[in-house]
């Protein structure tokens, strides 16, 4: 069994989450329960639990506050969260689970399964760690991306991202500081959470750094120099808007 605490300040939530975890999820014990920063704190330093369901927003403070004061913490974290899709961008940046309010049965089930997986692998909480200091960093190019390969996760500031090249379900994504790592991600994801200042998807198989562009040549769509010499095309209807980030005319 996997014991579990449960820190939410509304006890409504704790409750049902309690009823979904005794039904769906028989693997896991829930053990103690908190509703703030203080409290939580004691309940954790008390029962030790490989798994921790945690509300972002708390009286005294939040859970960020609450983890910068334990860290470093030997238990695997769900965020409860109802926050918007661009602050989840912090979660997904750094491989960190999250489940949105209210709280779906399939979505619990998978979060609880890859928690038990990583329990079992008794993984150090990288993931974590790096989301704290993705939170501190204000420059969008300092931040760290975790990038699932068959090595395990590596975390790649997004300054050193070259490009991303789409194979499939995959995506090749090409770094100056470890070079081409494969990933288990689809490009569209990769889209969705590089930041959109430095990055744009000119092909449907290609999302370039615009500050890693040598040149750009012209033509019907035209195609980009990169620095490292790889010339890749610039879709037709993408170029407008691609030109319009260097306030270029047609």
């Amino acid at each position: 069994m996997i014991n579990v605490v449960i820190i939410d300040d509304e006890p409504k939530n704790i409750r049902i989450l309690k009823r979904m975890l005794a039904e769906f999820c028989p693997e896991v014990n829930v053990v103690a329960e908190g509703k703030d920063v203080q409290e939580a704190e004691d309940v954790l330093k008390q029962y030790k639990p490989s798994l921790v369901f945690l509300d972002i927003e708390m009286p005294y403070g939040n859970a960020f506050d609450l983890l910068n004061k334990l860290m470093p913490v030997s238990f695997e974290i769900i965020f409860i969260t109802a926050f918007n899709e661009y602050a989840l961008k912090a979660f997904k940046y750094s491989a960190v689970d999250y489940l949105l309010k209210p709280v779906s049965i399939h979505e619990l089930k998978m979060a609880v399964e890859k928690a038990t997986e990583r329990i079992n692998s008794r993984h150090a909480n990288y993931e974590l760690q790096n989301l704290l200091q993705n939170m501190e960093r204000k420059d969008e190019s300092k931040k760290k991306i975790a990038m699932p390969s068959k090595e395990g996760l590596i975390f790649i500031a997004t300054e050193n991202i070259i490009r991303c090249e789409a194979s499939g379900g995959y995506t090749h994504v090409f770094t100056s500081e470890h070079g081409k790592i494969i990933t288990s991600k689809n490009i569209k994801e990769y889209e969705m959470i590089l930041p959109e200042n430095i990055f744009y998807r000119i092909h449907y198989s290609h999302i370039v750094n615009l500050k890693q562009i040598k040149k750009y040549h012209r033509g019907r769509g035209g195609y980009v120099e990169m620095k490292d010499g790889i010339l890749i095309d610039v879709a037709v209807r993408r170029k407008d808007e691609f030109l319009s980030r260097f306030n270029i005319l047609k």
